[in-house]
């Protein structure tokens, strides 16, 4: 028992907090789990956590157990307000929960971080907004960001995307995305045994810690726009797959050095970073 507070078993029952498929809920029940997860961005002492659908608190719990000094959660079920409501008593305050939809948030103005306070994100996401979720933060327009990290649960195929290598299938968009712009690994499996109820497929625990882009002076729009014409058709040469392009996709290709006959899933995150200020480049020029 990590605090004074019942199982979460028995809070499931006592609220009848039955996971909704609407919501993407999957709980988290084991709390030697979900201090796991708690501690995989270090010490969180100084640290506001930031929290998308907490549910009936495991890991929130799992947080405040491992010394975060606040959490902040959002939650959109309205039957999990009570049971948080009970863990924000039992620690003395240090959650604050506001219902409502976190794909709208202004996470900084709800977290009010205070001089010295990192701010911090760590969810056990809901599965049908997750990658939303992971999208909306890299792709603020200011970075560094306002965080200090992400540690985050998704779909094991998911997590395996975010951190993929260049010549294999899950590479792709998200991959480049992430990678561009920080360092990224699993840090955790976790079998679906782990969650009530038990989704269909595994999960998996992704740190990301912001660092500076591989080149800050590529446009976001530009770099989205070439990767997202290039995987759009994987298995076509980029020549051909960067037709979609308003440039001539064999003189961007040349000019960015990278061969017109490779496909998305060879080029690495610094070469589409490349290609991407070049397309800026070649985009400009050609304006009247």
């Amino acid at each position: 028992m990590t605090d004074s507070l019942p199982p979460l078993r028995d809070v499931i029952r006592e609220y009848d907090l039955r996971a909704k498929k609407s919501f993407g809920q999957n709980f988290l029940l084991d709390l030697n789990l979900t201090r796991k997860i708690a501690r995989v961005p270090g010490d969180i002492s100084d640290s506001v956590v930031y929290e998308v659908g907490p549910g009936p608190g495991g890991l929130t719990r799992g947080l405040l157990a491992e010394g975060a000094k606040r959490v902040v959660a959002v939650e959109m079920d309205p039957r999990c307000l009570d049971a948080l409501a009970d863990i924000s008593a039992a620690y003395d305050g240090r959650l604050t929960v506001h219902q409502g939809d976190a794909l709208k948030m202004d996470e900084q103005e709800l977290l009010a971080a205070k001089e010295g306070e990192k701010m911090r994100i760590a969810s056990n996401l809901p599965y049908n907004v997750g990658t939303m979720l992971l999208i909306k933060w890299l792709t603020l327009d200011d970075w560094k960001p306002w965080f200090a990290s992400l540690t985050l649960m998704f779909q094991r195929e998911v997590a395996d995307r975010i951190v993929a290598q260049p010549r294999t299938k899950a590479y792709g968009r998200l991959s480049v995305l992430a990678q561009w712009r920080g360092k990224v690994r699993i840090a955790l499996n976790v079998p679906a045994a782990a969650f009530t109820p038990p989704p269909k497929v595994a999960s998996a625990v992704i740190h990301f810690e912001p660092t500076e882009p591989i080149d800050s002076e590529v446009k976001l729009k530009d770099l989205e726009l070439v990767v997202e014409k290039a995987f759009g058709q994987r298995r076509k040469m980029l020549r051909a797959s960067l037709k979609a392009l308003p440039v001539d996709p064999q003189k961007l290709l040349a000019m960015a050095e990278i061969e017109e006959t490779k496909r998305a899933e060879d080029v690495p995150v610094a070469d589409f970073v490349r290609l991407a200020k070049c397309y800026g480049v070649m985009k400009a020029d050609a304006r009247p």
